[in-house]
């Protein structure tokens, strides 16, 4: 859009805006004018070929990624626009008061041009009141339609919150400290900010409900007489609490930490302590008359690096001897540690953020205390370290290990730690200690690094590897989640590192090379991604920070790519489907090529009913059982021996499952029986649908008593989320009985639960009735009714799947818990295993 087109919008005789004139900038300025005009609105600018691209926020930016914004595109506005603050005279376009609400720099994550011509501009702002990875996504025009919509939505990122209101916690310029109010009365000045704006921007951010320093102690009992015993005295001024000594040995020089082993689920039950994963740096502080070295994983000495108060504190402790084992981190303000800003600190020479959490004692004043219980470890530990200061014991939790999980996820923290209560200190991974991730996150070797194009002597990406076979694979890049400052420190390093020769194992292809620089692969970069695409390349990642204290050759992949069909050709890979989540017709494939042995038993041989959504969730959908209009050839059309002229649709392998993808189906619906056995049904699907008002422990409670029934009538009960608001009972059932027979069995179930619990279930699909009760539907066991299928995703927003669970799983889990993007993590174990192994004939009659 040329500028000729705010030109002529404009009286510049009358208005102090700045006359429209292309020009050279530096790249990159981002800025947010709040404009009280004829209806109040917030105008985001991001410069591109000499101009700012421009939105009118009708609402305003948002923290919260489920808030998506309505941003019409208007007409592109001259650099100098971008310091604009003022009050439009009455009459003239936009007629109103402005003030710079926020300013900063933006990154695109991809090519932005070809994002604008897309219809989808994925970006980083590094703004002074906005930070982090946002998008923006064309809508499509309804009829008539002359302006274009487009939605500004903020990309989960530890930037993200879901509590405030930034725009209210946040109303002055950063230009002035003014508000739109203010500028309008012609109050202020615009030279100097006010006391009030200082004051805004240090709350800026910090509202978020993230854990805090009270959350790390809160599960700690309060200090008593009683329950916490006094330390024993021993020779040599030191103290050991407790009655059990340990074994008595010399202070080890270092000890191999123990490792925890990555699991999908945390464990259940009363038998484990659960700790939030801090995101530092591990190390072991060795204590010996008065002097502490700080060891990393690797046994190297990081003592010096950490000197200072930290050191000082260490040293405090009431010890002759010992060995903790722990973890170094910066804490935001809200008290969530942040490895950004430890990287930050140590660069800058700062020492007076770090905190050691200390959450295990291996040796106390000449005795070894590895063959302890845990809990026993931690007692002695927590006696020993003080509650506030550098130094400070981690709290454990012994809730179910799932509702921990689910809270340090909502606090956008990167997981937990599960550790077995009675278990010794054991060197090395085992299964004793255990880790559940909210995000994938590990480390890679950094073999390469582009050239900013906005900053001088500042880095614009990563080139990536992981070793394989004693060489280095590339990955692909990383080129988001860089500080200005960060940037330009991996510049400084990484030059010094430059070489000719590339290190990684296979020559690279030309988009690849373009614009990279090769070093010699000594650095390791720790970096957040969405997932593996099927050529074994990171989607979607983001730098958190160089990780110093892990070898580069310990840097393996921790997850195997999946290799979908070459066979089916996906055009328009990167279309999206799943807006708000970012998720592609590339993705959709991926996520079925990973779960295709799990889905694959109840997707194929059968006839299916799809539900297509060519735009992605937002636009028009439809359902598909018969044959449409250029299917493809992986899909076949079967014959209904009740009605051959309507045939069905089927498929029979991985091909058929991405070549649905290829058509955007969005949902999978397949029959309860399979082609072989059209009339006999070989499950039963007792769908449970909540009404207004009723919470999830009811819908859990529900799913139990439904089971309890169809295991008193002999069959096996299995259960997934529905990938909505309730939960699927699924019996597997040998393929005897007919439709008829089925559907009368599942109705006498529901009807016998409604009618003895009237004020918790309905067996009727009226709405009406539901209000605060559970529909038990048994209508989908009937001949040519369907219910999603196992694994297959729903076309809502949040891109949830239809996941089956463990039972014992089930308290700790949420209706939407599993989605595209985590289910990878959830992968580990298969909760139906024996589904197709537990099917019985159904029974002649209730038991």
């Amino acid at each position: 859009m040329a500028l000729e087109t705010y030109n002529a919008k404009r009286d510049f005789t009358r208005t102090a805006e700045p006359q429209g004139k292309t020009a050279a900038g530096e790249g990159g300025l981002y800025v947010i004018q709040k404009h009280d005009a004829r209806r109040l609105h917030y105008d985001l600018r991001l410069e591109l070929d000499g101009v700012l691209k421009s939105w009118a926020v009708t609402r305003g930016p948002s923290l919260d990624p489920a808030e998506k914004r309505l941003a019409v595109e208007v007409e592109d506005h001259p650099l100098d626009y971008a310091t604009f603050e003022g009050t439009i005279p009455k009459g003239q376009y936009g007629g109103g008061s402005v003030i710079v609400w926020d300013k900063g720099r933006w990154r695109p994550d991809f090519d932005p041009h070809a994002g604008l011509k897309k219809g989808h501009l994925e970006f980083e702002l590094e703004g002074e009141k906005l930070h982090g990875r946002w998008h923006l996504i064309r809508m499509k025009p309804r009829r008539g339609e002359k302006r274009i919509n487009w939605l500004l939505i903020k990309a989960e990122d530890g930037d993200a919150r879901e509590a405030g209101d930034i725009l209210k916690e946040a109303p002055r310029s950063v230009a002035s400290g003014r508000t739109v109010e203010e500028v309008g009365k012609g109050l202020g000045s615009a030279a100097k900010a006010s006391k009030a704006t200082v004051q805004e921007r240090t709350k800026v951010g910090k509202t978020a409900p993230l854990v805090s320093r009270a959350a790390q102690t809160r599960q700690r009992k309060p200090e008593s007489t009683t329950d916490r015993p006094g330390p024993t005295e021993r020779k040599g001024g030191g103290s050991r609490a407790g009655k059990k000594p340990g074994r008595k040995e010399k202070l080890p020089d270092f000890i191999e930490p123990m490792l925890a082993t990555l699991v999908a689920h945390p464990p259940a039950g009363g038998d484990w302590l659960h700790e939030i994963k801090f995101d530092g740096y591990r190390l072991l502080a060795r204590l010996e008359k008065g002097k502490v070295r700080l060891l990393t994983r690797s046994g190297l000495d990081w003592t010096e690096r950490f000197s200072g108060p930290l050191t000082g504190a260490l040293e405090a402790l009431a010890v002759t001897a010992a060995m903790i084992d722990g973890e170094l981190v910066v804490e935001k303000a809200s008290g969530a540690s942040d490895f950004g800003a430890l990287q930050a600190d140590l660069s800058g020479g700062r020492a007076d953020r770090f905190v050691y959490y200390a959450f295990d004692l291996l040796h106390l004043d000449g005795y070894g205390l590895r063959a302890l219980p845990l809990v026993e470890r931690k007692a002695a530990l927590e006696r020993l370290v003080p509650r506030e200061g550098p130094v400070r014991f981690s709290a454990h939790f012994d809730n179910d290990g799932a509702d921990v999980l689910e809270h340090a996820c909502g606090l956008r923290l990167e997981g937990i730690v599960s550790k077995r209560a009675a278990s010794p200190y054991v060197s090395g991974r085992g299964r004793d200690w255990v880790k559940a991730k909210c995000a994938s996150r590990q480390e890679f070797v950094i073999g390469g690094f582009t050239q900013s194009s906005a900053t001088p002597q500042a880095i614009g990406s990563l080139a990536l590897g992981v070793q394989e076979a004693g060489a280095l694979r590339h990955v692909g890049r990383v080129g988001t989640g860089f500080t200005a400052e960060v940037a330009h420190d991996l510049w400084v390093r990484l030059t010094a590192l430059e070489t000719d020769d590339s290190p990684f194992s296979a020559r690279l292809d030309a988009t690849a090379r373009r614009g990279l620089h090769y070093v010699r692969p000594e650095l390791v970069a720790e970096v957040e991604f969405r997932a593996w695409t099927s050529d074994g390349r990171l989607r979607h990642a983001a730098f958190r920070g160089l990780r110093e204290d892990k070898p580069v050759g310990d840097i393996l992949r921790e997850e195997e790519a999946v290799e979908r069909p070459a066979s089916v050709e996906l055009t328009h890979p990167d279309r999206v489907y799943w807006p708000a989540e970012g998720v592609t017709k590339a993705d959709l494939a991926d996520y079925y090529t990973r779960v295709w042995p799990r889905i694959a038993p109840f997707v194929t041989g059968r006839a299916l009913a799809l539900l297509r959504c060519p735009e992605g969730i937002e636009g028009p959908s439809f359902f598909q059982k018969h044959a449409w209009r250029g299917i493809p050839e992986q899909v076949h059309q079967v014959k209904d021996p009740n009605n051959p002229e309507e045939p069905f649709v089927a498929i029979d392998d991985l091909d058929g499952l991405i070549a649905l993808v290829q058509s955007a189906v969005l949902e999978i619906h397949p029959w309860g029986s399979t082609l072989q056995s059209w009339e006999k049904p070989d499950m039963i699907v007792m769908d449970l649908d909540p009404g207004e008002g009723v919470a999830w422990p009811d819908i859990v409670s529900a799913a139990g008593k439904v089971r309890e029934r169809l295991e008193e009538a002999g069959l096996a009960a299995f259960v997934k989320t529905s990938g909505g608001k309730g939960l699927h009972v699924v019996a597997p059932l040998t393929p005897k009985a007919t439709w008829p027979s089925v559907k009368s069995f599942t109705k006498s179930l529901a009807e016998a639960m409604a009618a003895d619990e009237p004020e918790h279930f309905v067996a009727t699909i009226s709405k009406a009735r539901r209000k605060g009760r559970i529909l038990i539907d048994y209508l989908r066991n009937q001949r040519g009714m369907t219910a999603v299928a196992p694994y297959s995703t729903r076309a809502r927003p949040g891109a949830a799947v239809s996941m089956p669970v463990p039972w014992e799983a089930l308290p700790g889990i949420g209706p939407q818990d599993f989605t595209v993007l985590n289910i990878a993590d959830h992968l580990a174990s298969d909760p139906w295993e024996t589904f197709r192994a537990s099917a019985k004939p159904l029974p002649t009659r209730r038991r």
